[in-house]
This record gives structure tokens, sequence and C-alpha cells, in this order.
């Protein structure tokens, strides 16, 4: 049901660039609309992983940089029948993380050096679990698109704004709108498209909590790390993404905003219904903070010589 109501949000984000290209240029403008926004999907479908990643400062890490962070990865994709993605450090305080990719097999899982320092390595498991379900369900790339489009119908507003101000007194049949009526497109758009992006990104959040505790194969494991989550990136800043806040979605907590609200303008669905939902999977009493699993394959507790010989040990 999920995949449906994304690809119908899909369709219906797509409809609205090009209704907002014939408002402003009639059915020409709409041509015009639609070919201008295969050519930014194409290029985003090859180059938007990289671009991300650069706009990030994110550095890639392997077996000598980070053994533990890196074959903790790899265990996980293999539990969800992935191939190894890339794996990234991001140099940058707020705990946080997110996937990148066209694709399963050319993708990549980030995470930021505050998450590093504030999760135990059960609670990294489940967000990078998380981000691997991302992969797995290829929200990466439909967010991707969504974000494109999205950002094409904001450049139009902002043509047909100008246009509003400074050519809306003539009257020609390729502006079916007058001046006033392309100043309401060019604030009522921006706003349709934010309210169908949104709405995809906290379909595909909690479907990816579901996915990601499968891959974990412990619900609490994430649970954990929202609750930490949610406190740190009200706590602390994320510059990066203030300055371009397009990508806020991608991450597995919203980087901008400190409200929890579970409402049309939150970009993630609240971290207390996420967390209640892990908990209902794991079985879990509802009241409470989620607390971290006392043991497991990544737990710093585990004593035993099987654990020891584990490489990220």
């Amino acid at each position: 049901m999920n995949y449906v109501r994304t690809g119908l949000l899909l369709a219906g984000l797509t409809a609205l660039f090009g209704a907002v290209g014939m408002m402003i240029g009639g059915q020409q403008g709409m041509i015009i609309a639609l070919l201008f926004a295969a050519v930014m999907n194409v290029f985003a479908y090859w180059n938007a992983d990289s671009m991300l990643l650069r706009m990030r400062g994110a550095k890639q890490v392997d077996d000598r940089t980070a053994p533990e962070l890196v074959s903790m990865v790899r265990e996980l994709a293999q539990n969800a029948g992935l191939p190894m993605p890339k794996v990234y450090v991001i140099d940058n305080p707020q705990p946080n993380a997110f996937a990148t990719g066209r694709n399963p097999e050319n993708a990549a899982v980030a995470a930021t050096s505050g998450l590093m320092q504030l999760l135990d390595r059960n609670e990294i498991a489940g967000v990078m679990a998380h981000e691997l379900a991302h992969i797995k369900n290829r929200d990466t790339l439909t967010m991707t698109i969504t974000a494109t489009i999205a950002g094409a119908i904001s450049a139009l507003a902002n043509f047909a704004m100008f246009a509003g101000m400074f050519g809306g007194g003539r009257n020609d049949n390729n502006n079916p709108l007058g001046g006033v009526g392309m100043i309401l497109v060019a604030i009522l758009a921006p706003l349709g498209a934010m309210l169908v992006q949104m709405a995809i990104s906290r379909t595909r959040e909690y479907e990816a909590d579901k996915i990601g505790a499968e891959i974990c194969r412990h619900p609490m494991w994430l649970a954990s790390a929202l609750n930490k989550l949610d406190k740190g990136v009200h706590a602390i800043p994320n510059m990066d993404a203030e300055r371009n806040p397009a990508t806020a979605h991608m991450y597995i907590a919203n980087p901008l905003s400190g409200k929890g609200v579970d409402n049309l303008f939150s970009t993630h669905p609240s971290m207390s219904n996420r967390i209640a939902k892990l908990r209902e999977m794991a079985g879990a009493p509802q009241s409470g903070a989620a607390a971290p699993a006392k043991s497991g394959p990544w737990s710093g507790a585990a004593k035993d010589r099987r654990v020891r010989r584990r490489p990220w040990n």
C-alpha cells in the first residue's frame, strides 16, 4: 500500500509541475516545463549521489580507516541481500545519517561523526539497517526525483512571480492567467510541491523503519537510536543542512527543525510515533523511552569469545 501511495504522490507532483507550466505559458509552456523536468531528472539520476556527498564533505572509509563501521555495514547488507554499499563519514557534530544512490549497485550510506560518538554499536547498527532499507526499497532514487521536481516547480514559481509583477498586464494566448493569477501560482505551487514531497518522505520513513528493524533483527536497536537522535538533532544544529534544506528529507532525523510534530509541514514522522511502531514490533511496553538491547553482535557489553572474534571488535 505504501508503494501505491508513493506512486500516486509522485504522479501528483509531476501533474502539478505540468499544470504550473501550462498556467504560465499555455500548452507550449507545459511542454517546455516537462522537457526541462526530464533533463533535470536524467542529470539527477546519474549525479545526485556524488553531488550530495560532496556538498556534505563526506569522506569514504574502508576496512583500514573504519573497520568496525565497514564490517557492520557489510554484515547488514548481507542480511538484506544487498551489494556492499560505499561507506562515508561526515565530520559534523549533529548525530544523523542518510543513504544515497540511484540503485542498490551504486549506493552509499553516510553517518556523521556526531552519530558515531553518541550511539552505541547496537544503535549504530539499527541506523545503518534503516539506511540500507532505503536502498533496498529504492527510496533514494524516489526522493531524488521528488526533490528535483519540487525544485523545478519552485524555479517555475519564481519565474511566474517575475512575470506576474512585470508582464502581467499583457493579454496573450500563451499566458492564460493575468498578473494576479501568476502571483498566486508563484505562492501556491511551491506550497503544494512541498506538501507532496513531505508526504512521500514520511511514508517512506515508516517503511524503512520496519524493514530496517527486520534487517538488523532487533527493532529496539533502532528504537533506542531514534530516541537519542531525537534529542541530539534538537540540541546540535546542522549548518550544512540549513544552507541547503532541500535535502533534509534524506536524513534519518530531520536536521532542520526542533519540532517533533507529525504534521503537514514536517519532513519526517514524529519520533514518538516511529518509536512506538518499533516497540510494537518488538513486543515491548509502549510507555517510557526506548532502551537499548542488552546484548547482540554489536554490543560492547558482550564478553564471550565468539563476539571478540568478530571483525568489528
